[in-house]
């Protein structure tokens, strides 16, 4: 059979491979990555067959950031939540959908089966279905997802999540679009993975993926401009309307995934500052800015809320919120340099 790769590099390969590279490793990450990626999987077909399946349509519910729930989260949210708990590797979830964080059980009960383990030594944050809002309409959606490692003795607890972003151990999103893709970063640069629906496996097809310094396209919901701080409006105002050159091309689709995946292939900036509405930001530190601020920094890009990088913030609860601004690193430093003016 021609035009078969028979030496392709799937991202379990890959990430053993990576694995190889530190002889004290245990192969737990692995586990769990496998696991997550079985989730992607399993949601990417939900999302394929959701018209279909009559998976479309508001649950009845509200997630714990007041947003309705679709069919589609709710499934996604347990796919997600059982599969990581049965990697055996984690102690810990955070969830966007969920109020409490989940502990991992030491035992777990299948079809008749008991399942006994260890509790794991990784704590995973995750968005399960981001950008719900637009699913009924076929807009791409994605998930997000970023790790942990305890670092305390006795049993796991909500304090044991609330790390800032520097301590991430691996961190990536998969986006549900024209295909499915995971991008990832376990530290050493950032990888794309398509997926091959014929073999089932994620498929290595963008190598170490590396942001432009600067690019041409600006991000945001121009909707809530009245909004804003004088910053804000300041820097956009800029973009629009340059002194020299041409003005940036406005894009914005608002599913997170889709917005940032965009910006970390064409460089640019993709913002969601602070307003008058939402001083504290919209988007949730723990599992959506902390992530793509990772994969970002991985890529040779920039991720800050303005005044300070996304990473060095320390949470203190699990569904906090936080402006903003990510993406190519000169673009995002022309940001902090106008709200630096404004704050004298």
């Amino acid at each position: 059979m021609s035009g078969i790769d028979t030496d392709c590099i799937t991202l379990t390969r890959y990430v053993l491979a990576e694995q190889k590279k530190h002889p004290q490793a245990t192969g737990d990450l692995t586990q769990l990555l496998t696991a997550l990626l079985t989730a992607v999987k399993a949601v990417s077909s939900a999302v394929r067959k959701a018209g279909i399946a009559s998976l479309y349509g508001i649950s009845g519910t509200a997630n714990t950031s007041g947003d309705e729930q679709k069919k589609l989260d709710v499934i996604a949210n347990d796919l997600f939540i059982n599969m990581l708990k049965s990697s055996f590797s984690t102690c810990l979830l955070v969830s966007e959908e969920n109020d409490n964080v989940i502990q991992v059980e030491t035992e777990k009960q299948s079809d008749g089966l008991t399942f006994v383990s260890d509790k794991g030594k990784y704590i995973v944050c995750f968005d399960p279905l981001d950008g719900s809002s637009n699913i009924d309409c076929l807009v791409s959606i994605g998930s997000i997802f970023g790790i942990y490692r305890k670092t305390t003795e006795g049993p796991p607890t909500v304090k044991d999540a609330l790390q800032p972003g520097r301590n991430t151990v691996a961190a990536g999103y998969a986006l549900y679009g024209s295909a499915t893709m995971v991008v990832l970063s376990v530290g050493n640069g950032v990888q794309g993975f398509m997926l091959d629906p014929a073999i089932g496996e994620f498929i290595l097809t963008e190598k170490n993926i590396k942001i432009k310094p600067r690019g041409k396209i600006y991000s945001l919901n121009e909707g809530y401009e009245q909004y804003w701080d004088e910053a804000t409006k300041e820097y956009v105002k800029s973009k629009k309307f340059p002194e020299s050159g041409k003005p940036y091309g406005g894009r914005y689709i608002g599913s997170m995934v889709a917005d940032v995946h965009r910006t970390l292939m064409y460089g640019g900036i993709f913002m969601y500052p602070a307003t008058t509405q939402s001083p504290k930001g919209k988007l949730r530190l723990l599992y959506e800015c902390n992530p793509m601020a990772y994969v970002m920094e991985q890529a040779g890009g920039k991720a800050s809320t303005g005044t300070s990088p996304i990473l060095d913030l320390q949470p203190t609860e699990i569904h906090q919120r936080s402006p903003i601004f990510l993406g190519s690193k000169e673009d995002v430093e022309d940001v902090e340099a106008v709200y630096k003016k404004h704050a004298k």
